[in-house]
């Protein structure tokens, strides 16, 4: 029965132990965790802090937008009308010119002394 308990004290160390082992190891990857949500979290203040200066020029683009998206059929309009008139028309096709003096002769033969009949 004493052997029973010892083993039953060493069960109880070693599980004790690996817990501890376990706790150690999840601690260290949380801590390591929670530096880098911490820089992250001042990244984004950091964005925050230079998208500011932004937010107020959003309304006026907003603004010019919606002049520019109500022109946009007028122009849409008026580049039809010159499309229109301005589209190429390739020129009509002729048959290929004929020689002036008819068939040309060559001389090429009579200069080697060939005269062919």
């Amino acid at each position: 029965m004493t052997t029973l308990v010892v083993l039953s004290v060493v069960d109880i160390v070693l599980l004790i132990a690996g817990l501890a082992f376990y706790l150690y190891v999840v601690g260290g990857q949380l801590t390591r965790v929670a530096g880098d949500l911490e820089e992250c979290a001042d990244i984004v203040w950091d964005i925050k802090r230079n998208a500011e200066p932004i937010r107020e020029g959003v309304a006026n683009i907003n603004q010019v937008g919606g002049v520019v998206a109500g022109a946009l059929p007028l122009l849409y309009g008026m580049a039809e009308g010159i499309v229109a008139g301005a589209t190429y028309e390739p020129p009509p096709e002729r048959p290929p010119a004929a020689p002036a003096a008819g068939t040309r002769r060559s001389r090429l033969h009579e200069m080697v002394g060939y005269a062919p009949d």
